[in-house]
C-alpha cells in the first residue's frame, strides 16, 4: 500500500471510530509504527489530524497556514488582527473583529478568551467585554462589514456619532453581521 493510501485508510478510520492509537494503526496497516509517524506528519501539518492523549484524532478544526486568518484567509499581521484562545491552549488568528466574530460564532464552546484591540487606542482587551461598530463609514481594507472594536462603549457611540453605524455589544455583534453579509463572502 502506498503511503497516500494508507493516509487515506488512516483518516478514514478516524471518522469511522474518533481516536486510534499509532500501534493499533500499525497493526491494521501491517507497518511498523515509525512509517505510521512518517504517514501522519504530513496529515498533521496540513491540519487534517490531532495528536491528543488518547492517540490520533480528526482534527476540530480548520488548518491554519501561519499569518493568514482562520475565517476568510486573509493576512493577520495588522493592527486590527483578533486571537482566539480555545480551551485546548491553541490560538487561532482572525484578521479582523468581522472573521474573529463569526469564527467565534461557530466555535463559541471550545473559545477561552477572545483578545483584540481598541480602535482608537490600540490597546488590548479582552473581547466579550468589547464593544463594536458596525457599517462605519471608514474604510479599513478588511472584511464587510466593518467591524472596528472598543474597549468603552461611550468611545464607540462618540465615535458612531462622527462616522455612522450601529454599536453592538458582543453577543449581539455576531448575528448583525450575519444579517448585514445576507449571503455574501467576507468580502462582499
Amino acid at each position: 500500500m502506498l503511503p497516500v493510501e494508507r493516509q487515506q485508510q488512516i483518516l478514514t478510520w478516524l471518522d469511522e471510530e474518533g481516536t486510534l492509537k499509532v500501534s493499533e494503526l500499525s497493526r491494521r496497516l501491517g507497518v511498523s509504527e515509525m512509517t505510521i509517524y512518517r504517514d501522519i506528519q504530513p496529515l498533521a501539518e496540513q491540519g487534517k489530524l490531532d495528536r491528543t492523549s488518547k492517540g490520533l484524532a480528526r482534527a476540530s478544526r480548520p488548518a491554519q497556514y501561519p499569518g493568514q486568518c482562520v475565517y476568510c484567509g486573509k493576512g493577520t499581521n495588522t493592527r486590527f488582527a483578533v486571537q482566539l484562545i480555545r480551551t485546548d491552549n491553541g490560538v487561532e488568528h482572525a484578521c479582523c473583529a468581522h472573521c474573529a466574530l463569526l469564527r467565534y460564532g461557530d466555535i463559541r464552546g471550545e473559545v477561552a478568551q477572545v483578545i483584540c484591540r481598541d480602535y482608537l487606542t490600540d490597546t488590548t482587551m479582552g473581547g466579550r467585554m468589547a464593544s463594536f461598530l458596525i457599517g462605519a463609514d471608514v474604510r479599513l481594507s478588511c472584511c464587510e462589514p466593518q467591524v472596528l472594536s472598543f474597549c468603552s462603549r461611550s468611545d464607540a457611540e462618540r465615535f458612531r456619532s462622527g462616522f455612522g453605524g450601529t454599536v453592538y455589544s458582543f453577543e449581539e455583534a455576531i448575528p448583525a453581521i450575519r444579517i448585514q453579509m445576507d449571503g455574501t463572502g467576507c468580502h462582499g
